[in-house]
């Protein structure tokens, strides 16, 4: 049976509080199996039996909708998918390790060329970027606090929902759930 993550988007943030205890009955309640949290900031690991994604995907922004009352983005990825993401980061990794921060910011789908492009003119000294599939790799090279890059100017810039992660945490998540069988 495939395991997922879920990284999921407005929790714990802006004033909406959810428990990870009552985020995994939600996803339990979703029908889905070994659900755990990760931290919480939305991460959550669980097994279903279907193997398409966008209906998984579906039914978990609309059950967290009905249950919570306002709109989860949620994006998917397999533990395999995971493990390559943590295993092949762009930017050297001197860069890297002189970073203020560097985030892992997760798409639906992969950009097209308009949204390649106008991501890459959000590129300033403090920011760069790097896309890989559907991730979006954001080195700010100083302070975040410094940028004026969030993930709201991601989404409002390229008209697309996305949700970051501190690459720390992906690396995290995949040496704890390696791809199963």
């Amino acid at each position: 049976m495939p395991r997922y993550i879920a990284f999921l988007r407005a929790i714990n943030v802006g004033g909406r509080t959810v428990t990870m205890e009552a985020l995994r009955a939600q996803f339990e309640a979703l029908g889905f199996l070994q659900v755990e949290t990760f931290i919480a900031s939305g991460n959550v690991i669980f097994t279903a039996p279907s193997s398409s994604a966008a209906a998984l995907r579906r039914r978990i922004e609309t059950g967290l909708a009905q249950a919570l009352g306002y709109e989860v983005a949620t994006f998917l990825r397999t533990d395999a998918e995971l493990q390559a993401i943590a295993a092949s980061p762009p930017f050297d990794e001197a860069a890297r390790r002189q970073a203020g921060a560097f985030n892992v910011g997760f798409l639906a789908q992969s950009l097209d060329a308009a949204q390649l492009a106008q991501l890459m003119h959000l590129r300033t000294v403090i920011d760069d970027f790097e896309v890989k599939g559907r991730e979006v790799y954001w080195l700010c090279k100083f302070k975040q606090s410094e940028s004026k890059f969030s993930n709201a100017v991601l989404e409002r810039t390229l008209n697309v929902r996305a949700t970051f992660r501190n690459f720390n945490t992906v690396a995290k998540l995949a040496a704890k759930y390696p791809p199963v069988g």
